[in-house]
């Protein structure tokens, strides 16, 4: 079913229109087929005009067996079409996951339009001519339902038809059977009585230039390896395979030709150090990871925070504690990346708002990790991570300068007046220390993580030391607020007495949940936090300008708390943890409900 999606979503790419999907799939690697917790669904929502989310209700559902069917038909709108592979409907099926009946005749789906096509066994009719066994046959089931939906949304076809030969290159038989599986289905839906109608989705009005779909995951692969060129540094990504982080380390393992070095560490924590390691010698070091490798690597990124060397930490986050909900969404690392070290070990904080806004968070991420010589969390999610959208391939030229100055001779004299290295002697501006490369002559120095003494950089175990120490590091974090770009607040009214802040993935269904909200005539203000630390310099200037901040997130409220501390604001939490994105429906009854409060208060 993903590879169905994906084949979708990338006709419907390259036809032009904006789009926004929601891959959804078992933890299980082989999850029950036909159970319940065995579904695997995809969603996209497509349009001839700006979108921001997934959507919230599907029109059209495919239901490939009953379980698919029971999963997925409460999200549904009433009058949707249902288009269901009638084969798969049997009894036993049927009670398998709780229907007492067959839904297609019983008269469970009266509010639904309901079309029951014999998928697997129109495939194998299509097929039984192909050098393909009947099991493999069956498997084709949805590569003719792909062509049929391709049919019945004007989707363009030579490029699945490509993908499907390229794919199964090694195996021509299973290719055409494929390719034969899709093109009749697409027929079917040109020659047969049962869908009426087909539908044309124009193209959306785009900024000129040269798009492509992109999935979080890969945008951010693709935003380090530009980050890497952009500081003139090789890329180094020490990395432990962990769900939904593994396709980064996947990706930047096929661009050796860009520079770049992946090590697929035996642990997580021989990740982290292995990229510790590789931004001492000079380069930019990346770990990747998700929450639990996150706990696993706190002690090395407390090491990190000590040596003041550049690391980034992409974290994309899923549901949890523990093993938790692998598969699915979740934003409640955030105190973690901000508190989950021993001692005080501040970092800085960048998350992106979208799959393709990943490249320029990794960017991001990289210019502040090498400019102030500190570990940077990266906070991804899950539905970043998978979900995707189209993207403007940027010019190359446009590229920010990074490049990095090392540490080239001597930086300080001693008491007798002689030159020497100094690995902990501070800029000005950022109090980032010097960056020499391990072995230059003259330049040796040595590194731990025992306490360093300011400047020279010797073991010191004096309090004193320790605590301006301690403060300088925060300082320097906290400095970098003057390097980013301040809280933009997006309220064309001008005059709205609530404000809406978000952070991460919640910017698409706030987003569209604002538009529904002006579009009911209500006033209502809307921020998006992509630096979390620090804080843009006028966050609190913003906040203090509205009755009411509404602060959506998929935790228990952790930004919420966050900015009730730093800026005794009365930040109105609300909360989701159930593994899924939000939806803009909801949050536009709450943001009502808020601003009729506020206005209640107001008067």
């Amino acid at each position: 079913m993903q590879l169905t999606g994906d084949r979708f979503t990338t006709e419907t790419a390259a036809f032009g229109n904006d789009l926004s999907t929601l891959p959804n799939f078992p933890a299980e690697i082989r999850a029950p087929a036909g159970t319940l917790p065995g579904v695997s669904s995809f969603q996209v929502h497509f349009a001839d005009h700006d979108i921001m989310t997934p959507g919230d209700a599907p029109n059209v559902l495919v239901a490939m067996n009953p379980a698919a069917m029971k999963a997925n038909v409460a999200d549904l709108p009433l009058g949707a079409d249902i288009i269901a592979n009638s084969d798969e409907f049997t009894t036993r099926a049927c009670q398998r996951i709780g229907y007492t009946g067959n839904p297609l005749e019983d008269g469970t789906l009266a509010d639904y339009r309901v079309s029951a096509v014999p998928l697997t066994s129109m495939t194998v009719e299509a097929l039984k001519d192909s050098d393909v066994s009947k099991k493999e046959a069956e498997r084709a089931k949805n590569m003719f339902a792909l062509g049929l939906l391709s049919w019945m949304y004007n989707r363009p076809t030579a490029a699945t038809l490509e993908f499907l030969e390229r794919k199964f290159a090694k195996v021509p038989h299973v290719a055409k059977a494929n390719v034969t599986a899709f093109q009749a289905g697409y027929n079917f839906g040109e020659t047969t009585e049962v869908f009426s109608v087909s539908y044309e989705v124009k193209p959306a009005p785009m900024k000129p230039g040269t798009y492509r779909n992109i999935s979080g995951n890969l945008a951010l692969s693709y935003g380090l390896i530009a980050a890497s060129k952009a500081t003139g540094l090789p890329l180094f990504l020490g990395s432990y395979p962990i769900t939904p982080a593994s396709d980064i380390l996947h990706e930047l393992s096929k661009h050796k030709a860009f520079g770049v070095r992946t090590f697929q560490a035996e642990d997580e924590i021989a990740g982290v150090t292995a990229a510790l390691g590789a931004a001492f010698g000079g380069g930019l070091g990346v770990t990747t990871t998700s929450g639990p490798g996150v706990a696993l690597k706190s002690e090395a990124i407390g090491l990190g925070v000590m040596l003041e060397l550049p690391l980034i930490v992409v974290d994309v986050q899923r549901g949890g504690p523990s093993t938790g909900l692998p598969t699915k969404t979740e934003q409640a690392d955030l105190l973690q990346a901000m508190f989950g070290r021993n001692g005080e070990a501040p970092v800085a904080i960048v998350a992106p708002h979208s799959p393709s806004d990943c490249f320029a968070a990794a960017i991001e991420a990289a210019r502040i990790a090498t400019k102030y010589r500190t570990p940077v969390f990266l906070l991804s999610d899950g539905y970043l991570a998978n979900g995707s959208e189209p993207w403007l391939l940027p010019d190359a030229d446009s590229l920010p300068d990074l490049r990095v100055t090392f540490a080239s001779g001597p930086n300080h004299v001693d008491g007798a007046g002689e030159p020497e290295f100094w690995p902990y002697l501070r800029d000005e501006e950022t109090l980032a220390r010097a960056w020499a490369i391990p072995g230059t002559a003259g330049l040796e120095h040595r590194v731990g993580g025992l306490e360093k003494a300011n400047g020279s950089g010797d073991i010191s175990y004096d309090p004193a030391n320790h605590d301006l120490m301690v403060r300088l590091r925060q300082a320097k974090i906290d400095g970098i607020a003057r390097d980013i770009a301040p809280l933009e607040v997006d309220d064309p009214s001008g005059s709205a007495n609530v404000l809406v802040l978000g952070w991460g993935s919640t910017y698409g269904p706030i987003g569209a949940a604002c538009r529904q909200v002006r579009a009911r005539g209500l006033k209502i203000a809307q921020a998006h936090l992509r630096h979390l630390n620090p804080f843009p310099a006028n966050t609190g200037e913003v906040l203090s300008g509205y009755s009411k901040v509404l602060i959506p997130e998929m935790n228990l409220g952790q930004l919420a708390l966050l900015v009730r501390a730093k800026y005794l604001v009365d930040a109105v939490p609300y909360d989701r943890v159930n593994g899924m994105p939000f939806k803009a429906a909801e949050l536009a009854d709450v943001i009502t409900a808020t601003i009729n409060s506020a206005e209640g208060v107001t008067k």
